[in-house]
C-alpha cells in the first residue's frame, strides 16, 4: 500500500504516521504554555481505533536550527529510526516527545492540538522543543510521528481499568496529559487530580467530570514537589511528615513504571496487600520531574503497600539533565 505525503509523492505506507504537518494557530495559553494546532493531508489518518487518546504520546522532529528545514522522511521504510539517526545531527533536526492535548475536525480538516511548555529557568536548559513553541508561527512546519487509525502504536498509559477512584498528580510537563485524560473521562468518574505549575496565572480551565476535584498548586518559586507531595498525601490520608524527598542515587533516570511495564526490571505479576490504607479501588497516575515521581512511588508502593499494578509513574524529565527525544 502506498501513502500520498505532505509533498503530494506516493511513499510506502508506515504502520505510524510520520510526515509534515503545518502550524495553523498558535496560542499563548499562560506564562508557561502555548498551544499549537497543526493541519495536513496525513492528519485524516490520525488515531487510535475504539479507545479514547487519554495521554497518547507522539513526537515531534523540529528543523535542526531556527527556521530551517525539517527533515525529510520520504520514502523511509520500517527501518526508518535506524535511517534517522545516521543522518548528522544538524540534518536529523530535534526529536521530543509530547501529548496529544486533542484531536478536533475530521477527514481532510483533522487539526492536532499540542501544549507545549516554555520552561523557566528551573528546568535547566530549555531545550529545541521550548525554543521552537516560544517563537511558533502559523505556516512553520515540523514532522510528527504518531498513531495511524487500525494500526497499533501504544504510547498510552493511562488504564485505570475498573478502579473506583481515580488519583491523577503532575507537574507542568504532565499537565496536557492530564488536561487530556480529564476531558475524556465518563461522567461518573471519582478522584482527583492534583497539578502542580510555576504560576497561578498557569492554571486552566478545563473540562472534567464533577465527581473529580481538581487541584491547581501553583509554585511560586518553591522548589519541585514541594507544595505537589503533601498535598497527595493529605488526600491519601498520610501525614506530612511521610514526605521525604528523593536521593540522587535513588532516582532512576528512565523511571517509567506502569502495570505491565518497568524500567527498573521490577516483577510486574507479582501482587502485593494493601496494609492500613483502604486503597484497594485506587487507580494512580503520577508524571513529572524523576525525583519528584521517585519519592510519591516509594510513599504509595514501598510505604502504603499499594500494588503496583494500580500505579503508573513516569519521570517526564529529571532536574539538570537534558531531555531526549
Amino acid at each position: 500500500m502506498t501513502m500520498t505525503s505532505a509533498s503530494g509523492t506516493e511513499q510506502p505506507q508506515l504502520s505510524m504516521i510520520l510526515d509534515e504537518v503545518e502550524v495553523v494557530r498558535v496560542e499563548r495559553l499562560s506564562p508557561s504554555f502555548v498551544r499549537v494546532e497543526f493541519g495536513g493531508p496525513c492528519l485524516e489518518h490520525f488515531g487510535v481505533e475504539g479507545q479514547p487518546l487519554y495521554d497518547q504520546r507522539i513526537k515531534l522532529v523540529f528543523p535542526g536550527v531556527p527556521g530551517g528545514p525539517v527533515p525529510s522522511f520520504e520514502g523511509v521504510d520500517d527501518s526508518w529510526w535506524e535511517t534517522w539517526l545516521a543522518r548528522p545531527e544538524a540534518e536529523r533536526g530535534h526529536m521530543r516527545t509530547y501529548t496529544v492535548r486533542d484531536l478536533v475536525g475530521s477527514g481532510p480538516d483533522t487539526r492536532l492540538v499540542v501544549d507545549i511548555v516554555v520552561h523557566s529557568d528551573d528546568h535547566g536548559d530549555p531545550g529545541p522543543g521550548c525554543d521552537w513553541a516560544a517563537r511558533a508561527a502559523v505556516g512553520d512546519r515540523v514532522v510528527v510521528l504518531g498513531p495511524r487509525r487500525g494500526q497499533f502504536y501504544g504510547g498510552i498509559e493511562f488504564e485505570p481499568g475498573t478502579a473506583g477512584r481515580l488519583l491523577l498528580v503532575g507537574d507542568e510537563t504532565a499537565v496536557p496529559a492530564v488536561c487530556a485524560i480529564l476531558g475524556q473521562l465518563p461522567w461518573d468518574a471519582v478522584g482527583a487530580a492534583f497539578l502542580e505549575i510555576p504560576t497561578a496565572a498557569d492554571a486552566q480551565t478545563v473540562q472534567h467530570p464533577e465527581g473529580v476535584r481538581v487541584v491547581w498548586l501553583p509554585r511560586a518559586g518553591a522548589a519541585h514537589g514541594e507544595l505537589l507531595h503533601p498535598a497527595v498525601l493529605d488526600h491519601l490520608g498520610v501525614g506530612a511528615a511521610a514526605v521525604a524527598g528523593a536521593e540522587a542515587d535513588e532516582v532512576d533516570p528512565d523511571l517509567w513504571e506502569t502495570p505491565t511495564y518497568s524500567s527498573s526490571g521490577e516483577d510486574v505479576d507479582s501482587a502485593a496487600t494493601v496494609v492500613g490504607h483502604d486503597l484497594d479501588d485506587l487507580y494512580a497516575w503520577i508524571a513529572g520531574e524523576s525525583g519528584v515521581v521517585t519519592a510519591l512511588r516509594r510513599v504509595l508502593v514501598k510505604d502504603l503497600g499499594v500494588d503496583r499494578r494500580q500505579v503508573a509513574f513516569m519521570g517526564y524529565w529529571r532536574r539538570g539533565v537534558a531531555m531526549r527525544s
